[in-house]
């Protein structure tokens, strides 16, 4: 899974990242392994696995987040904080679940069901975020991705 994710999200913007941050890295940082053995420099945070606000001090090229905006109560907030730790035209890249459109296939939607999901976002609203932080969108796909570019 996190293969094809980097090559489809990644790599067509690998000739200008060196460094990334992954941020909620989870239990397991297998995001993170996959990027460094690409020959990326990798930063981890988790709020409960890796607690150290290693990226406080730093910038980076590309910020990762995937399965963790639909977890946050202030994800506007917690976008910008991440655009403040990004390098002049540097990347981030999101994944969560988009919602359905149709009312009644989203109140039976299985992502919808975990009670750790708070927020649910679309293309659109993420677009209203970007702009509200500094970013611009520059690709969105499989159902889950949106790649945002630091204006």
């Amino acid at each position: 899974m996190f293969e094809s994710f980097i090559d489809k999200a990644i790599a067509p913007y690998q000739e200008y990242i060196q460094t990334i941050l992954d941020f909620g890295s989870g239990p397991t940082p297998v995001f993170a392994t996959l990027l460094e053995r690409r020959g990326f420099e990798v930063d981890i945070y988790d709020l409960y696995y890796a607690p150290q606000k290693v990226y406080e001090k730093r910038c980076y090229d590309l910020i990762t987040s995937t399965e963790v905006f639909e977890h946050l109560s202030k994800p506007l907030e917690t976008l910008a904080m991440l655009v403040s730790h990004l390098n002049p035209k540097g990347y981030v890249v999101l994944m969560t679940k988009f919602p359905p459109d149709e009312d009644e296939v989203f109140l039976n939607w299985w992502y919808r069901r975990d009670p750790t999901h708070i927020g649910f976002f679309t293309p659109k609203s993420f677009e209203v975020m970007a702009d509200k932080v500094g970013l611009k969108v520059l690709d969105v796909f499989d159902d889950n991705v949106v790649i945002f570019q630091k204006c």
